[in-house]
C-alpha cells in the first residue's frame, strides 16, 4: 500500500520509541568525546579539537545545548563574544538566531489556532487590518492561508533573507517591508502563484504572518512572542524586541566575518522580528525543541497541544516544510530542524521526531559559522549514534 508523504511522517511521529541507547555517555564523558574530535568519521576538521577547530575556522564563539531524553543531557558555552574586547561566552549570551526566528513565530500562530482565535486554512486577509495581500491573476479564487504562509508554499515570490539594518538606521514599519517602500532595502513581497502550487523559501511570507498577529492581537509583536512563547518556556535569555534592549546590548555576542574579524557594527537591527529577529541561546533553543517533542509525545507540552504539535510536524503542500519546522529523513530516522544566518551570525537546531534527542548550535561567525556548526552536529550525532549518523 503507497502512503503520501504527510502520512508516512505522521506514522513516524505516532510510533513513538524508547530512546536510543546505543551509545549513553553521561554529560561529562560526552563533552569530553565531542570537543576531542577524531572520531570515525575521519577528515582534517573531525579531528581536531575544539580550540583548534574554532582557531582554524575564525570563529570567535559558540555555544552548543545537547538533547537526550527529552530534557538538556548538557550546554557549554566556548570562546569569545567580542573578538575585540575577549569577553567569554557564557550560556547566558544571547545570540542572533536569525532565520530560527520563523518556527518559534510558527509556535505563536499555532497557539492562537489552538485557542481558537484563528483557523489555520483561513483567508489571511480576514486577520489583515493595516494591509491587503494581493493574491495572483490566476489563483482561481485560492486563499493564500496561515498555514501555507507557514510552510512556505503560499505563492511567495520574494525568495530572499534580510540584510537587517545598522544600530543608526532609520527602521521602516512592516508595512513599509511588505509593499517595498523605503526605508526598506528589500523589495515587495508579492505572490504570482497559487498556493500549494510549489514551494519557495519565503522571508517575505513570515512578515505577512508577523502583520496577522500584531492585526489579530492589537500588541506589539516581540510582547505577544514574550507571552505566548519565550515565558512558557522559560526562555529568560531570549527576545524579540528589535533593536536590541539596552539592558542586554552588554550580553550579547557581536558579530564577525567569516574569517573571525568583529564587523563595523556590533550587529544589524531586524524589523522583520518574525523571520529574522530573535535574540537566543542555545539552551533557550534546546528548551523550545524539547516542548515540541513533548507535545508529540505524551501531550506535555506547555505551548501547543499534541494536535497541533503535530501540525507543525507534518509536512504542508508541496514542499519540505511543516509549520515552521523543515523536515527530513536521515536512515531511519525522522528529524526536524531549521538553520538561520543573519549578518555575523550563524545558528542551527535540530531534534528527532520521537526518541528525544537534538542539538542547538550558536555562533557569531558569518560562514566559517556554519562550517563549524556542521561539524559539532556530526560529532554529536556520532557520539550518541543517532540515526542517521555516519559509522
Amino acid at each position: 500500500m503507497m502512503i503520501n508523504r504527510r502520512e508516512a511522517v505522521v506514522t513516524g511521529i505516532a510510533a513513538l520509541t524508547t530512546p536510543c541507547r546505543a551509545a549513553s555517555p553521561g554529560p561529562e564523558e560526552s563533552i569530553a568525546l565531542v570537543e576531542r574530535g577524531g572520531g570515525a568519521r575521519g577528515g582534517e576538521l573531525a579531528a581536531l579539537s575544539i580550540d583548534l577547530l574554532m582557531q582554524k575556522l575564525g570563529v570567535p564563539g559558540m555555544s552548543m545545548a545537547v538533547i537526550r531524553d527529552w530534557k538538556i543531557h548538557w550546554s557549554k558555552s566556548y570562546g569569545v563574544r567580542d573578538a575585540a574586547s575577549r569577553v567569554p561566552v557564557t550560556p547566558d549570551t544571547p545570540f542572533q538566531a536569525a532565520s530560527i526566528s520563523k518556527p518559534v513565530t510558527a509556535m505563536a500562530v499555532l497557539r492562537l489556532a489552538q485557542a481558537g482565535r484563528l483557523r489555520l486554512d483561513d483567508d489571511v486577509n480576514a486577520y489583515l487590518r493595516h494591509w491587503t495581500l494581493k493574491a495572483c491573476a490566476g489563483c482561481k479564487g485560492k486563499p493564500v492561508t496561515p498555514r501555507s504562509l507557514m510552510g512556505h508554499v503560499a505563492g511567495a515570490d520574494d525568495g530572499f533573507g534580510f540584510p537587517g539594518y545598522p544600530p543608526s538606521a532609520p527602521l521602516p514599519t512592516i508595512v513599509d517591508i511588505l509593499d517595498g517602500r523605503p526605508p526598506s532595502v528589500t523589495g515587495a513581497v508579492s505572490f504570482t502563484r497559487p498556493p500549494y502550487e510549489t514551494y519557495k523559501y519565503s522571508g517575505g511570507s513570515y512578515v505577512v504572518l508577523q502583520q496577522m498577529l500584531t492585526d489579530l492581537t492589537g500588541r506589539p509583536f516581540a510582547e505577544l512572542m514574550r507571552d505566548l512563547v519565550l515565558k512558557p518556556l522559560a526562555m529568560e535569555s531570549s527576545t524579540f524586541e528589535q533593536p536590541l534592549p539596552s539592558k542586554l546590548t552588554a550580553l550579547a555576542a557581536a558579530a564577525h566575518s567569516a574569517d573571525g574579524k568583529r564587523m563595523d557594527q556590533p550587529w544589524h537591527v531586524y524589523p522583520e522580528q518574525s523571520a529574522a529577529g530573535l535574540w537566543t541561546t542555545a539552551a533557550d533553543l534546546a528548551a523550545m525543541v524539547i516542548d515540541v517533542q513533548r507535545a508529540v509525545r505524551d501531550d506535555s507540552g506547555k505551548v501547543l497541544r499534541r494536535q497541533m504539535a503535530r501540525e507543525m510536524l507534518s509536512p504542508i503542500g508541496v514542499g519540505p516544510f511543516g509549520a515552521g519546522f523543515r523536515l527530513t529523513a536521515l536512515g531511519d530516522g525522522w528529524y526536524f530542524y531549521h538553520g538561520g544566518s543573519n549578518w555575523g551570525f550563524e545558528a542551527h537546531v535540530r531534534g528527532h521526531l520521537n526518541k528525544g534527542y537534538g542539538v542547538a548550535i550558536m555562533t557569531n561567525a558569518q560562514e566559517s559559522g556554519a562550517t563549524l556548526i556542521n561539524e559539532m552536529g556530526s560529532r554529536v550525532a556520532e557520539v550518541y549514534a543517532w540515526d542517521g549518523a555516519s559509522k
